[in-house]
């Protein structure tokens, strides 16, 4: 009775965010001997079918049936769940993105098909994270460097999912060990896209159980004030005690603990070769607290500060396990000033200027404690606030005429709140360039539907002019019109007026007849018929 001998506890959520139906669901079960957590979102739009639950139940029936911790035994309840969806893809496909946890209370197996995700820490440090199965992921795998896949374009292209055609291949793991204190976090895209990693760390700190935990992370959620926020699912297990093995194993593990003593004894040296081995492994993480502090440092002066907030935490990481106290609290301050300022950010791109000043000066209350760091890049964004404000007012304003269709009026209005962005090197630059492009597209459209209709002024008018026997009128009308939909791609209105042009052409200069030889005859006509009179 491994559960009994143990201490698991569970705290979840899954909500709706700004839409009617939440398409997400998760759901657990804890047998005698191993448990199991499923999470998943729903990709597909049927609103009578939830994907979602559908998946979790599939699951769960299938693990209760046979319950078992093994890579095999989970890739058949995946299969299974897969098995299910595409029975039921009736009216569309249904699709869904699912991780799943299995564990006998002491070890776990992580299995994963799309970009729901498994979060494992360990003594407050993120230890393991599952793989997306995403084409933001194969990008980073290929392209072998740090990428925020969180903010990345191609994070919701999924590779695999549940309901896939073909090809199903779900990503299963090797068996983990836990420990005591250990905490697992599963999640959804639409919560992980909003809440980072170095958020989930530090909101642990202080928290006592995992609905405390699970609380916390969603106010960090709600605290983005997204205009539309996505269904989210997140469920914490705290592993406040893992299933210890019994007296019978330990013996086995002692035994074999022993047998490596001796050998190391035969052969000599075993000690020596121990702390070798220490002390490289710790010049190891020192090498790497220092790069990742050094890569930080590029990162900070660019102004690429989500990058610099991932090298700050890797480093404070590394200065933990070296149990670096200077490192870590210089690494850390760090983390916090630059955090600070993504925040200020943040606040001042959605017009609330009063918080971003408030995050600014706190990052410059804490970038006085190791030499000033950060001063120059927050004093500049608190000089340049003025600005800041014209700027998001000028936003505003061509948001509003934007949504009254005065589209040249808005586009003016962007173009000059992005001139004055550029100069003071405004974060949301980036976002009024897309608005740019949206008007400039929306001012496209009307071009083209203004000269569709004035080729159809054309046409008809061609059309008045064929009736009243006008062809070369006609045809003039109609070349004009057919260059129009020539400019505008509309092929088919092209190829109906170039009948209409060859028909005018063949009314105004008609094919002559043929006309007979002289000598032909003209047809006899028949002979009159004598009339013969009825001689009775």
């Amino acid at each position: 009775m491994r559960k009994e001998n143990c201490d698991f506890k569970t705290g979840f959520l899954s909500e709706a965010g700004s839409f009617l139906q939440n398409k997400d669901y998760f759901a657990y079960t804890e047998l005698d001997d191993v448990a199991c957590w499923v999470a998943v979102k729903g990709l597909d739009a049927d609103q009578e079918i939830s994907s979602a639950e559908l998946a979790v139940k599939a699951i769960l029936e299938k693990f209760m049936e046979k319950p078992a911790m093994s890579r095999r035994a989970i890739n058949k309840y995946l299969r299974h769940a897969q098995n299910i969806l595409q029975a039921q893809s009736l009216r569309v496909r249904l699709k869904a993105s699912i991780v799943i946890v299995v564990s006998d209370y002491s070890k776990m197996i992580v299995g994963v098909a799309g970009n729901s995700r498994l979060y494992h820490f360990r003594n407050g440090t993120l230890t393991y994270r599952s793989t997306d199965q995403s084409l933001a992921q194969e990008i980073v795998n290929s392209q072998n460097r740090s990428l925020d896949i969180s903010q990345h374009e191609e994070r919701g292209n999924l590779l695999n999912y549940l309901g896939k055609p073909n090809k199903f291949q779900p990503f299963v793991s090797k068996k983990m060990k836990l420990t005591d204190g250990d905490v697992l976090l599963l999640c959804t895209a639409g919560f992980w896209g909003d809440v980072s990693e170095i958020e989930m760390a530090d909101a642990l700190e202080g928290v006592k159980d995992s609905e405390q935990y699970t609380d916390l992370l969603e106010e960090i959620l709600l605290s983005r004030q997204r205009k539309v926020v996505e269904n989210y699912t997140v469920a914490a297990i705290f592993v406040n005690k893992v299933y210890q093995e019994t007296n019978k194993n330990k013996m086995k593990y002692i035994k074999m603990i022993a047998a490596a003593l001796v050998l190391a004894l035969v052969v000599g040296g075993g000690t020596i070769f121990y702390q070798v081995k220490q002390a490289k492994k710790l010049a190891e993480l020192t090498v790497e607290m220092k790069d990742h502090e050094k890569s930080g440092n590029v990162y900070f002066q660019d102004g690429n500060y989500d990058e610099a907030l991932l090298a700050y935490s890797e480093g404070r990481n590394a200065a933990k396990k070296l149990k670096d106290p200077i490192h870590r609290n210089l690494l850390a301050r760090k983390l916090r000033v630059t955090q600070l300022i993504i925040n200020g950010d943040k606040s001042a791109e959605t017009g609330k200027f009063t918080e971003a000043l408030e995050h600014y000066e706190k990052a410059k209350k804490e970038g006085k404690l190791i030499n000033g760091f950060g001063k120059e890049e927050v004093e500049q964004r608190i000089a340049n606030m003025d600005s800041v404000v014209e700027i998001v007012d000028a936003i505003k304003d061509a948001d509003f005429r934007f949504e009254a269709e005065d589209y040249n009026g808005a586009l003016a209005i962007y173009e000059k709140a992005r001139k004055k962005a550029l100069a003071i090197s405004f974060t949301g630059e980036t976002q009024i360039k897309t608005k740019i492009e949206d008007t400039e597209e929306k001012i496209n459209e009307l071009k083209k539907v203004q000269k569709e209709l004035k080729a159809e002024g054309l046409e008809k008018s061609g059309d008045q002019s064929y009736a009243r026997q006008e062809y070369v009128q006609a045809i003039e009308s109609y070349t004009l019109a057919q260059e129009i939909y020539q400019e505008t791609e509309l092929l088919a209105k092209v190829l109906g007026l170039e009948r209409k042009i060859m028909n005018a052409n063949d009314k105004l200069n008609p094919v002559p007849q043929v006309q007979p030889a002289d000598n032909a005859l003209p047809n006899e006509a028949e002979p009159p018929v004598d009339e013969v009179t009825d001689a009775s």
